[in-house]
């Protein structure tokens, strides 16, 4: 696995970042969106995958 962490990576992190779904994920800890971001971030959305390699954190997971 490639732990190097490139420019498209953050930019695709960023994206996360400004996401509706994942901010609400985030803020609430629960509900239907959390779920969902849960269930989807790791298989599909390559903007979640970049937001864990960037961060070190689930998309879903609470900022500290």
């Amino acid at each position: 696995m490639n732990d190097t962490i490139t420019d498209l990576d953050r930019k695709l992190a960023e994206g996360c970042l400004k996401c509706p779904a994942c901010n609400h994920a985030r803020k609430k800890q629960r509900g239907l969106l959390f779920w969902f971001v849960k269930m989807v971030e790791g298989r599909l959305c390559p903007q979640c995958r970049a937001y864990e390699k960037v961060y070190g954190r689930k998309a879903h997971e609470k900022m500290s």
